[in-house]
């Protein structure tokens, strides 16, 4: 019975100490955003003119290394925050971004597609449940409501409304992000760091959203316009064979996985900034090989790398094996046949 009363104690002591523990850390996230180390240095003496002796002659001074004298009115020590700037995202093609005075702007080119700025933001709001106070479409304003920013660095979340701005800029078309008020529970943020910190972290978003929009709508298009697209034989710069797919390289990295486990290759690791796939090659049975409307290749059994290269509207596909050599002329080519028709099988609809 002692026994079993010491273990109990024991166990509720090791739960207790579980407890203190999450509250220790799910408290105070200052942290996050203070200086480590000692801060004695802030208590370190004032500089003091060199007490001379009376009747004593110093050498010749220069002030060129005097220490100025200077007022510190920023913070210091564990008041100053070293988080560093939120920096905003370039990710749209032929577009930029800055942040000045108080604002933060995307600057983007004046096309076709950037003319729909106004239904595309509101769709990436919309997307990302962003309450929205005020829409102005003859002026392309939009003003949110209280955005919360749930962020790991704050023992509270901040919270802010933004005024987004679609208006020209010259021969270009700008969004502009300016604050319309921070506040951190129901205390106002006046400090410049944190507002400019939430328009840029606002415009990101917005790059963001518009980014994924636009590759999906892509990917979309792609999908459609290259279902089955047209694979033949070639050659590299130096005359061995390759095989070339008549479709852009995002379209053929995608689809290649599937397309390789359909004529008995599996895949391995894939590189996309060099475009290699390591892929093992077991074959297939004569009647799967016959589904594709081919007999069996003559290409051997084992371990391959496969380099995808970019060709703009094209793509080219090179097997080097193991041992570094290229496929054969007729291997090239069966897989040509065997390449298109798994293609074609796998064609999205």
């Amino acid at each position: 019975m002692a026994t079993l009363l010491q273990k109990s104690k024991v166990t509720k002591l090791a739960g207790l100490s579980v407890v203190l523990l999450l509250a220790a850390c799910s408290g105070d996230q200052h942290y996050k955003r203070q200086v480590s180390g000692d801060t004695s240095y802030l208590d370190a003496p004032q500089l003091q003119a060199l007490n001379v002796p009376q009747g004593m002659i110093l050498p010749l001074q220069s002030g060129q290394y005097d220490i100025p004298q200077v007022k510190q009115d920023g913070a210091t020590g564990l008041a100053l925050d070293i988080r560093p700037p939120v920096q905003t995202v370039s990710l749209l093609a032929g577009s930029r971004t800055e942040t000045a005075g108080d604002a933060s702007r995307l600057l983007l080119e004046n096309s076709a597609e950037n003319r729909t700025l106004w239904a595309q933001i509101n769709r990436v709001l919309a997307d990302r449940s962003v309450p929205v106070s005020q829409r102005d479409e003859a002026g392309g304003v939009i003003v949110t409501d209280w955005i919360v920013w749930q962020r790991a660095d704050e023992d509270l979340p901040l919270q802010s409304r933004q005024r987004i701005k679609i208006e020209p800029a010259g021969s270009q078309v700008a969004v502009v992000v300016t604050s319309e008020g921070l506040k951190q529970g129901e205390n106002p943020v006046t400090d410049k760091t944190e507002i400019t910190r939430y328009n840029n972290l606002t415009l990101n978003e917005l790059v963001d959203g518009l980014d994924r929009m636009r590759n999906a709508a892509r990917q979309e298009t792609n999908a459609s316009q290259y279902a089955t697209p047209d694979v033949q034989s070639g050659s590299d710069k130096t005359g061995l064979p390759q095989i070339i797919v008549r479709a852009p390289f995002d379209v053929v990295w995608s689809r290649l996985p599937v397309v390789l486990e359909s004529v008995g290759m599996k895949v391995g690791d894939r590189t996309r900034s060099t475009g290699n796939i390591e892929v093992t090659y077991k074959g297939l049975s004569s009647a799967e090989w016959s589904s594709l409307g081919m007999d069996d290749p003559s290409v051997a059994e084992g371990d391959y790398t496969l380099q995808v290269g970019d060709l703009d509207n094209r793509s080219s596909l090179q097997f080097i094996s193991a041992k570094g050599k290229p496929l054969t002329q007729k291997e090239n080519d069966e897989m040509v046949k065997a390449l298109e028709a798994a293609f074609s099988k796998s064609s999205v609809k």
